[in-house]
Order: structure tokens, then C-alpha cells, then sequence
């Protein structure tokens, strides 16, 4: 058991600081940010399940009654083959660390889902004081698109029951028709790829844990990485110039060109639709994808590792 819970310490270890490190270093997720999302979720996901799978061995060694729930259907030769009996202190010590760092991670999503859902409240309260009066006898603007009175061109989608996508008048009247396509293709990207879920996650994780490396990094390439992805949707459909142009409409009275690091994303888009880079090729996508499916197994390969192996 103390070789299984020191290897998941050195898988945790490794997955959580020096590859984010790399990873957001390399140029291939500004090609492929889709596959880049699913390996940063993978990577995350080894990290907690190596702490969930140490948690459950320690605690196993450490109590009793855990120990008699978990190994309950398991043959004698299985259990004897964790040698449970021999915790050492430090196998205490790390079980209650692990213990926290699992509340305190409860916490922090449910922290994130709460202030999400109140966010969504007060905007969509703040939509229904903004939106049209309607003549008597039509329904309220509660269909799945609205159109604010609002000379500013903008657009965006609000998740929630019933998901709603907003549209200014002001975007209305400077977009074409074909831009106007894009801007909603690139949103409706956003819904379907249920990329508030995956914004809600990296930014509880970052607030809960700020100096681990891996969730710092996931919470910044997130955001990120949704953006090109939904960028990557609209130009498959209507044409990267069309996409570029619509970003660029869209963005111009908030300084789109702007040298200033809270603008410096915008740029970054507009200048990667003008000139698209080229994706990776099926193979290298394939694999990748592959690899990064299968590094979440690892940590429960070590923990069923001793077990597999005492079968007769």
C-alpha cells in the first residue's frame, strides 16, 4: 500500500506541474483547441483521482470501518496483498490532508455552482428591465432569442432554463447578414459544446487551489481554448474573413486592436482567423486524443494493481 499511495504522490506530482508547464508552452492547442480541452480535462482528472484513490486507501489503512466497507467483497489473498495493518504515521497525516483537500474542493464547486446560478439571476433580471414592452397578448421575450434596444453591437448567450441567445439592435444594424451567421453559429458553438460547465469547473478549482500549477493554467487556457473552439465553428461555416470581420465589428468600440493585455485575446483571435493555422493532421489527432484518454487510468491501474495481482 505505501508503494501504490508513493506512486500516486509522483503521478499527482507530475500531471499537475511540470506538464501544464509544457503543455502551455506548446504551439499545437492554438491548431486543435478541442483536442487541447479534453487534455487539460484529462490531466485533471488523473490528478483527482490519484488524490480520490490515495484518499481511499489511507483512509482504509487508517480506519477500521473503511477498510471493512471497501475490502468487504474482496477475497483474504486481495486485502492481504494492500498490508493495510502496516500504515505508518505519515500514511495518517497525508489521509487527512487529502480529507480536506477533498472538502474543501466540494466546497469551492458548490461555491461556483451558487454564485453561477446568482449571476444568472441577476442578468437575466436585469434583461427583463431592458428588453421591449410587447403589445398586449404576445408571449414575454422568453424564446431562445432576444434582441435588446441597445446601440452597442454585442452578442451572447446566456445558459440557464430555457437557454437564451442575445442579440443588440446595434449589432443588427452593423453586422451583415453573413456576419450576423457567424456570431450566432459561434455561440450556439458555446451551448452545444457545454463550455459554461467546463468555465464553472477550471474557475472553482483555480479559487480553491490558486498555487497549484495545473488548475491555475486550466482556468487561463479555458477560457482560452472555448473561444478559438467557438471561433473554429463559425469559420468552418461561414468563412474565416466573415468570422474575423463580425469579431472585429463586434469588439471595435471596446478597443479590439488594442495592445492592452485585457484586449490582447480579441487580437489574438482576429490575427488567427486572418491567418488560420494549419490543423494537425487525423493521425496526430487521433493519437493524441487517445493518449490523453488513457492517462486517467493510470492512477487506477496503481490502485488495482496489488489486488489484480493476488487473484489466482
Amino acid at each position: 500500500m505505501t508503494y501504490c499511495l508513493l506512486l500516486l504522490s509522483v503521478v499527482a506530482l507530475t500531471a499537475a506541474v511540470p506538464v501544464p508547464r509544457v503543455l502551455t508552452r506548446a504551439a499545437w492547442p492554438e491548431r486543435e483547441p478541442v483536442v487541447a480541452l479534453w487534455v487539460w480535462q484529462c490531466l485533471v482528472a488523473t490528478v483527482l483521482l490519484c488524490c480520490l484513490t490515495a484518499l481511499a486507501l489511507g483512509a482504509a489503512a487508517v480506519f477500521g470501518t473503511v477498510r471493512a466497507q471497501l475490502f468487504a467483497p474482496a477475497p483474504p489473498a486481495v486485502t492481504a496483498a494492500y498490508d493495510l495493518s502496516a500504515a505508518s504515521p505519515w500514511t495518517a497525516v497525508l489521509t487527512v490532508l487529502l480529507a480536506c483537500g477533498a472538502a474543501w474542493t466540494t466546497a469551492m464547486l458548490g461555491r461556483e455552482l451558487v454564485e453561477a446560478r446568482r449571476r444568472r439571476a441577476g442578468a437575466r433580471a436585469q434583461l427583463r428591465e431592458r428588453a421591449p414592452d410587447l403589445p398586449a397578448g404576445l408571449p414575454e421575450g422568453r424564446g431562445p432569442l432576444l434582441v435588446l434596444e441597445e446601440e452597442y453591437p454585442d452578442a451572447w448567450w446566456m445558459p440557464g432554463s430555457p437557454p437564451q441567445l442575445i442579440v443588440t439592435t446595434g449589432a443588427l444594424q452593423r453586422l451583415t447578414g453573413h456576419q450576423l451567421e457567424a456570431v450566432l453559429t459561434h455561440e450556439r458553438g458555446h451551448a452545444r459544446a457545454r463550455h459554461d460547465w467546463l468555465l464553472h469547473l477550471s474557475a472553482a478549482l483555480a479559487a480553491g487551489f490558486p498555487r497549484v500549477p495545473l488548475f491555475a493554467h486550466f482556468c487561463e487556457q479555458t477560457h482560452r481554448l472555448v473561444e478559438l473552439s467557438a471561433d473554429d465553428t463559425a469559420s468552418r461555416r461561414c468563412g474565416h474573413l466573415t468570422t474575423a470581420l463580425a469579431l472585429i465589428e463586434l469588439n471595435q468600440h471596446r478597443g479590439v486592436l488594442s495592445c492592452s493585455s485585457s484586449h490582447r485575446l480579441l487580437g489574438e483571435r482576429v490575427d488567427r482567423l486572418l491567418e488560420p493555422p494549419p490543423r494537425l493532421g487525423r493521425r496526430r489527432r487521433a493519437l493524441t486524443t487517445a493518449v490523453a484518454s488513457l492517462v486517467p487510468l493510470v492512477p487506477l491501474l496503481i490502485t488495482f494493481a496489488p489486488g489484480l495481482t493476488a487473484l489466482p
